[in-house]
């Protein structure tokens, strides 16, 4: 039996986990040359972190589930819904941008509409946001479980420490979802942790901890997807903890040759899940190199499409910048 039938997917799961994955990479390719160009003011890029996002994702439920990002969520906000004209319009800062009508700079998700709850600059907030939605939905009796991502560097936070012993002494049907990729901008790994994992963490705060292979969307999975049913059975909080690598710069101002080798980086570029996802649809016969062309060629085509539409659509107004500031 093959990984993905012992976690109880099939051939359009698989199918839809590589288009998800390669639609964030493609889209934050695109993201990178614009800002290059002088045409966007910034990049945070996901790419690296696609599997363990996608992987995550599906292990919740849409419409019913919360999903609390952090800025390098691409792949993860893309499978809850935002399409690459929506992506496009927030790196313009454009008025049709569903999170923030222009006012916030990329990275910074938010809809109501599909369950991602707005995020903010300040590093790791969103984690003691994640507890306390879990809390409200644990005292109104509601059956959804929250799940929260952040950076290994963000759990050396306080508002990480809060939010996790909250969670384990309430119970609380939050996931935290750590990607581990190895650099808190710029420091290393073994300046940040004096414990192995960040997983080792969770039995001090009483919940289920594990680290994965975060280039494995199925290993992600199924080790979310257990931490979802965990969490609506009443039994607590789980820390996942997924480890990759950062492929590109922390982001588009960051100069990375300062603290990390070029060898380092071309090292981890031969376990891309982009690749290795794609090589192991293509041994069990779902794919083919004329499918993968096809696949690049559609998504390429709707990145080209969402570019010119978002470039061409109008800023908000001035007067706009004064409202939800006011009592209206």
């Amino acid at each position: 039996m093959h990984k993905h039938e012992r976690a109880g997917l099939q051939k359009d799961d698989l199918l839809y986990m590589y288009r998800t994955m390669l639609t964030a990479r493609k889209i934050d390719e695109r993201l990178w040359l614009l800002n290059r160009a002088g045409k966007i003011p910034f990049v945070i890029s996901c790419q690296g972190h696609e599997a363990m996002q996608v992987g995550a994702g599906m292990a919740l439920e849409r419409g019913k589930d919360y999903l609390l990002p952090y800025y390098r969520d691409l792949a993860l906000v893309v499978h809850f819904g935002m399409t690459i004209e929506d992506i496009m319009m927030s790196n313009f800062a454009k008025e049709q941008d569903i999170n923030s009508g222009g006012r916030q700079m990329p990275g910074h998700y938010g809809s109501k509409k599909l369950g991602i709850v707005t995020g903010s600059s300040p590093v790791t907030t969103q984690v003691v946001h994640a507890a306390g939605y879990a809390l409200a939905g644990k005292m109104e009796g509601k059956d959804f479980v929250c799940l929260t991502s952040f950076g290994e560097g963000s759990s050396n936070q306080g508002d990480f420490h809060e939010a996790a012993n909250f969670a384990g002494v309430h119970r609380l049907p939050v996931i935290f979802f750590c990607e581990n990729n190895h650099y808190a901008i710029s420091t290393p790994l073994d300046r940040q942790l004096s414990c192995a994992n960040v997983s080792d963490r969770a039995k001090g705060y009483g919940m289920h901890g594990e680290t994965i292979d975060g280039n494995d969307p199925i290993a992600v999975y199924t080790a979310v997807k257990a931490a979802v049913e965990r969490g609506r059975n009443g039994e607590g909080p789980s820390l996942i903890e997924a480890v990759s690598y950062r492929l590109t710069p922390h982001s588009s101002d960051d100069n990375e040759s300062t603290y990390r080798e070029a060898d380092e980086v071309t090292e981890a570029k031969g376990r891309d899940s982009i690749t290795t996802f794609a090589q192991y649809l293509k041994e069990l016969g779902f794919f083919t190199d004329e499918d993968e062309q096809a696949m690049h060629d559609e998504i390429q085509a709707a990145i080209d499409e969402a570019t010119d539409a978002a470039e061409a659509a109008k800023y908000a107004s001035p007067e706009s910048a004064l409202l939800h500031v006011y009592d209206q």
